[in-house]
Parts: structure tokens; sequence; C-alpha cells
């Protein structure tokens, strides 16, 4: 892809979804359009991860197919990468046996 070509390529999973997943790679330098609005690519955006639909707040539970995934560890802005940087799981510790650490998404 062209560093300057536009990516539409995100699905909604649900409707009260917070975030979008890719469906293709974004490219750093490009755009990506969530909800009629394009947003800009800072950094390459792997294919299935999230991209936030609409500003999150710190705390605030992320959601994905209508269920909460983990809550923000820092505000999310519209069109942000949304990955291991600024989410914890709120249920890893409780369902695996792994030792208590924080655990991204």
């Amino acid at each position: 892809m062209a560093s300057a070509e536009r990516v539409t390529g995100v699905v909604l999973l649900g409707p009260d979804d917070n975030v979008v997943v890719t469906r293709e790679d974004t490219v750093a330098g490009g755009s990506v359009e969530i909800d009629g609005k394009t947003y800009a690519s800072d950094s390459v955006i792997p294919l299935g991860h999230k991209l936030a639909r609409r500003d999150i707040a710190a705390g605030e539970k992320i959601l994905k197919y209508g269920a909460p995934i983990g809550s923000a560890t820092v505000d999310i802005a519209a069109g942000s990468h949304v990955h291991v940087q600024n989410v914890k799981s709120d249920y890893l510790h409780s369902h695996t046996t792994r030792p208590d650490e924080e655990v991204g998404v």
C-alpha cells in the first residue's frame, strides 16, 4: 500500500461496541474511516487489531461483540490502536493460573 492510502477496512462486531476491528493492515501516514469519520493512522496496525470507535476514557470498559473484554488504562482517542499499551484484562487473573501481573488484551 502507498503511504497515503486510505483504509476503510474495519468491521463493527456489535452495535454497542466502542471498538472496531481492522480487516486489513493499516499504514503509517494513511487514514482509516470509522462511522463516516476519517482518522490519521500514525503507525501500522495489523489485521485483526482493534481501533477506538469513539473516545474512550481511562477506566472505561472496552466492548467487543457487545461484551466487556477489559478496561482502558489511559484515555484513548477515537481512531487509535486499542491494544496492550492502553488496555488491561479484567478477567485474565481470575480465569487462568498465570501469576498476578499486568496483562493486556
